[in-house]
């Protein structure tokens, strides 16, 4: 089926890494930075109530492992587990508060997400990172705060990325229908399930992250080639 047979994109959700941000961003200074500051966040913090809910998350997950051992084995593997996001998500805000951390965006991004969200779009964020530090990075950026841009954000407290459920959650939670609404992300396995669920898809293939185009899914390398193949708005070239 051609693009042109459906309706017109009236929303668009948004991974985070590797299709607005560049994964070097996320693996070579965030977790770095995450995992020299946790140790610190659990000694000085420990009777914060956000903290003590998190390591009672941990407990549950993994009985008898030290909390900090846990986290550094998650960090390790870069697993996609909420106790470790939400504590990521607090030093991060410390560094963004700091001025330590700022989010360079693809050169692409800022332009297109002003031109979509001027132009009616409503746009939403769907990551494995928690709310909060979504919310960190939007808002920390080299181009200024990009936060207000967007009209929801979602991470795994819906379900996984790779679930069609959780895309069904987010749409009812946002009030979308699932034919208006277009989801970008570099991950196959992510697309393939909010297929499922109705949403129109996209894979943003980022040379700069070395992403492997798949073949079940329209490809774009940058949001203004999104928005040339499906009839989005186009941001004036800089």
């Amino acid at each position: 089926m051609t693009q042109t047979t459906q309706p017109p994109v009236r929303a668009v959700l948004l991974d985070i890494e590797g299709t607005t941000l560049p994964v070097s961003f996320v693996h070579d200074i965030l977790f770095p930075y995450a995992r020299k500051a946790l140790p610190h966040l659990l000694r000085t913090h420990a009777d914060d109530p956000t903290v003590k809910a998190q390591l009672a998350e941990i407990e549950r997950l993994a009985p008898g492992v030290p909390p900090l051992r846990q986290l550094e084995a998650w960090m390790d593997v870069d697993a996609k587990v909420a106790p470790l996001k939400a504590l990521q998500g607090m030093v991060w805000a410390q560094g963004y508060a700091d001025g330590v951390l700022k989010a360079t965006l693809f050169p692409d991004v800022v332009p297109a997400l002003r031109c979509w969200a001027a132009a009616g779009l409503a746009l939403a964020v769907y990551s494995s990172g928690s709310v909060a530090a979504q919310k960190l990075i939007y808002g920390h950026t080299t181009e200024g705060d990009l936060s207000s841009v967007f009209v929801g954000f979602y991470d795994l407290q819906v379900g996984s990325k790779r679930e069609a459920d959780s895309y069904r959650h987010i749409v009812q939670d946002a009030q979308w229908k699932p034919t208006d609404v277009l989801f970008l992300s570099d991950v196959v396995a992510e697309l393939d399930a909010a297929e499922q669920a109705g949403l129109r898809t996209c894979q943003i293939v980022r040379p700069a992250d070395g992403t492997q185009p798949g073949t079940t899914h329209p490809v774009a390398a940058t949001l203004a080639e999104v928005a040339a193949r499906f009839g989005l708005p186009r941001a004036e070239a800089a």
